[in-house]
């Protein structure tokens, strides 16, 4: 692949963010980090949606301007992104003023070409889901599914897509392209919404909502959520209706949108309906996750259960997020529901990163320079017996990331780590050496060293700041493509001193893990 184009949805800055948005980051860029290992050109876009009634009404609450206090909260969530090494290339705010601009030109293209529409409308309306609801999306009770409020009845003239005119060529599009819609069981899920399909209002009157991009030549409606945060895919590479930039030429389409799956819908129709307006290519694929769980229960402010992915590294002492990132990225089959808890957490990674991991290397190493002084001799080298396990994981991982199986290709990671452990304690090097089988010890550590770099590599998207420091004590080039990965990375001479062995993950529940002992 010589270019790979993934986002994230863009978050709504009504709040800070939590645990729930941080899978969502840490899954895309442990995605994202993975295609930099095999492609030349990559871009990683994230951001903020930042218009709306509710950021109208919580900051008057708060006596602050809504941009004021859009500009407080998208720096949380920049904040947070930079704590959890989320290596993001562009982060775009839907109140940037040039996306402001773009999307008034796509409103107005699409309302010349007659996809937008003026309509007189009673509908219900969420203010939670910051949509118009129909019967059907209600519960038994009237209530909506995920805020369980009773929606408001509004009377409206609002601008309207032509959602329904593209409704055939959505349904031709999911069925000819079965990868479309990952995972694919959720594909039915569309075109069952699909059936009963209504065009869309996509503008609200200024009276009702006064905080957001207004609709040229109409002083009295403002641009509603669908065509401004949708946009924000295109916008951010510089899509204009009067002229590209280099940069949306080259990207787009998007390879993939990472996206929750209560927002599915938005994203696999109406977003594709705009594309189709717009005569743009389609996003090659659309991921739908899971959502993330507290100990087996959904995420909710009256439940106080909502957890600060900044406050769970703070509460284990971690100056560095790989293991949280490990943690959420390895979290859920690809699409499914995953769940955190304190003690998992704990558990899982002090056995993967520090116990399986971190100890192979550790203690490899040590062996290295207590029977051969840190260095490699010429004839270790070559005769490695777990070349074929390592070649096959190297494959299985580009395969699992193919489908966006993220913590299906951890999973292949730590296998490959469990047979090298194991090949180690079957051959006890310890022993070849007290029995004065120098050279077959050598061979055993050399070997393990080889896969060492091999996971190292793999390694990297969802740990990169362990994987730089396995890295610097093996000498290994990270910058190498996993297409020109192998199990041949070592050179004969001197690999390490003593004093340059370092741990590169402690056990959570280490003394030594805390710093103030």
């Amino acid at each position: 692949m010589e270019r790979f184009y993934i986002t994230t949805a863009i978050d709504y800055v009504n709040g800070a963010p939590h645990i729930g948005h941080a899978y969502e980051k840490i899954l895309t860029d442990v995605i994202y980090r993975h295609y930099t290992q095999r492609c030349d050109k990559t871009f990683f876009l994230t951001g903020t949606d930042e218009h709306g009634i509710k950021i109208q009404k919580t900051s008057k609450e708060q006596g602050m301007s809504e941009q004021d206090f859009c500009d407080m909260n998208a720096q949380k969530f920049k904040d947070t992104w930079k704590t959890l090494n989320v290596d993001y290339t562009k982060f775009i705010r839907t109140t940037d003023k040039e996306h402001e601009k773009v999307v008034q030109k796509i409103f107005q293209k699409l309302l010349d070409k007659g996809d937008i529409y003026k309509h007189s409308y009673t509908g219900l309306y969420c203010s939670g889901c910051e949509a118009f609801l129909s019967e059907k999306d209600l519960t038994e009770e009237g209530l909506c599914p995920d805020h369980k409020k009773k929606p408001e009845v509004v009377s409206e003239e609002n601008y309207f897509f032509r959602l329904t005119k593209y409704k055939d060529a959505i349904i031709k599009h999911i069925k000819t392209n079965p990868d479309f819609i990952v995972p694919s069981f959720r594909a039915n899920e569309v075109l069952n919404q699909l059936e009963n399909i209504e065009d869309i209002s996509v503008s609200r009157a200024k009276s009702n909502v006064s905080w957001n991009i207004p609709v040229l030549g109409d002083d009295e409606q403002g641009i509603y959520v669908w065509i401004d945060a949708l946009s924000n895919y295109i916008t951010a590479l510089g899509y204009d209706p009067d002229g590209s930039s280099e940069t949306f030429n080259t990207f787009w389409p998007a390879d993939v949108h990472v996206i929750g799956k209560d927002i599915l819908k938005f994203h696999s129709i109406y977003w594709i309906a705009i594309l189709m307006a717009l005569d743009l290519p389609l996003p090659k694929h659309i991921l739908a996750h899971g959502w993330i769980t507290i100990d087996q229960t959904k995420m909710s402010k009256s439940l106080g259960n909502v957890i600060s992915p900044i406050g769970v590294l703070e509460a284990f002492n971690l100056d560095i997020p790989d293991p949280l990132r490990y943690y959420m990225a390895s979290s859920a089959p690809c699409g499914k529901d995953g769940n955190y808890s304190d003690d998992d957490f704990k558990e899982k990674v002090n056995a993967h990163l520090a116990n399986s991991m971190g100890n192979l290397l550790n203690r490899t190493l040590s062996m290295l320079v207590k029977y051969f002084a840190g260095d490699v001799n010429q004839e270790f080298l070559g005769k490695n017996e777990l070349e074929q396990a390592a070649i096959d994981t190297i494959k299985a991982v580009k395969h699992h990331f193919d489908y966006f199986e993220v913590s299906e290709a951890a999973q292949k990671i730590i296998e490959l780590v469990d047979i090298t452990n194991k090949y180690v304690t079957d051959n006890a090097p310890w022993a070849l050496a007290k029995d004065g089988q120098e050279e077959k010890c050598g061979i055993v550590l050399t070997n393990v060293l080889e896969v060492m770099c091999v996971i190292t590599s793999l390694i990297y998207p969802f740990c990169p700041n362990i994987a730089k420091l396995m890295a610097e004590q093996l000498s290994f080039d990270l910058s190498i493509k996993l297409d020109d990965l192998t199990c041949k990375n070592l050179k004969a001479g001197h690999l390490i001193d003593k004093e340059n062995i370092k741990p590169v993950f402690l056990r959570m529940d280490s003394e030594l893990a805390d710093k103030s002992k």
